[in-house]
């Protein structure tokens, strides 16, 4: 099993870059974060567990990120959007469970509304819905918000990148049309949140918040208490393998009894969740992982 690169061409002509794994079961697809690109950590453990396991998988990059065309200062949550749809639509057939990272939990967030039939299950790390106007907006300086007034933009330091981005006018602007907070947010179907308790970009009780705010009531929130944003440690991508697994069992329909069901999924998730296979040596449990 390998996986295949290729490009979806988008209504203006821009492509989107992309790498797909043919597999069974629900896809899998990774929406990563604001300023990030489908090689990150997080992604290729995913793609590897999903080779190990024979599992279908999708991961991307939203226009204006890593491979794929466009200017970054041209990007815009409706565009991001627009591209998650896109791919669930031209790359992908059957259930789905939607990975989201960061501003990808938000994005996760929205295409699970718009394609209800399609999403089964959703795994949220570090999620930041309405991030434009309630994380990045109050945080900006007086020099920050002239430079906005003025030029459209403001150049934003970031420990990631020595060059810092562009938070543009555009960007804060339209992201408060698909503010979802503070909910309901009609999202009715398993969904597992991963939060570090020391993210320095997504305050854990933002991330409740959103948990709080799902109408579904198959909600799983797991706080690292001494996790950061990127929760890439060897234990935190253990925590990440596992919850894609439980998700994936969730969302693929088994026949049986209720009692017979859960039994398979548990199985699933300790015998094929690959983690040896990926490369991550399983803890021995703690205390309170029993």
């Amino acid at each position: 099993m390998t996986e295949s690169p290729g490009a979806l061409t988008r209504e203006d002509g821009s492509r989107l870059a992309f790498r797909r794994i043919s597999g069974e079961g629900a896809t899998v697809v990774w929406l990563g974060g604001f300023h990030s690109d489908m090689t990150g950590t997080k992604a290729q453990v995913l793609a590897e567990q999903a080779m190990a396991t024979g599992g279908s998988y999708v991961r991307f990059d939203y226009f204006g990120h890593g491979e794929s065309d466009g200017a970054f200062k041209d990007g815009t949550i409706s565009r991001w959007r627009e591209d998650a749809l896109a791919v669930i639509d031209e790359l992908t057939d059957g259930p789905l469970v939607l990975v989201g990272s960061s501003m990808g939990g938000w994005l996760a967030c929205l295409a699970a509304i718009a394609r209800p039939d399609r999403v089964k299950a959703m795994v949220l790390i570090a999620p930041a819905p309405d991030f434009t106007e309630k994380l990045m907006a109050p945080d900006l300086s007086d020099e920050a918000k002239a430079a906005i007034a003025r030029d459209g933009f403001w150049i934003r330091p970031s420990e990631y990148d020595d060059g810092g981005y562009p938070i543009t006018r555009d960007l804060l602007e339209d992201g408060g049309r698909w503010s979802i907070l503070p909910g309901p947010v009609p999202i009715d179907i398993p969904v597992r949140v991963l939060q570090g308790g020391a993210d320095p970009d997504v305050p854990w009780t933002h991330a409740l918040e959103l948990a709080n705010a799902l109408t579904s009531q198959d909600v799983v929130f797991t706080l690292i208490k001494d996790g950061d944003h990127r929760l890439s440690r060897p234990q935190d991508l253990e925590r990440l393998v596992a919850a894609v697994a439980e998700a994936k069992g969730l969302a693929e329909p088994e026949e049986g009894d209720l009692v017979s069901r859960r039994l398979a999924r548990a199985a699933r998730l300790r015998n094929a969740a690959g983690l040896e296979a990926v490369g991550i040596t399983p803890r021995a449990p703690a205390i309170d992982d029993e």
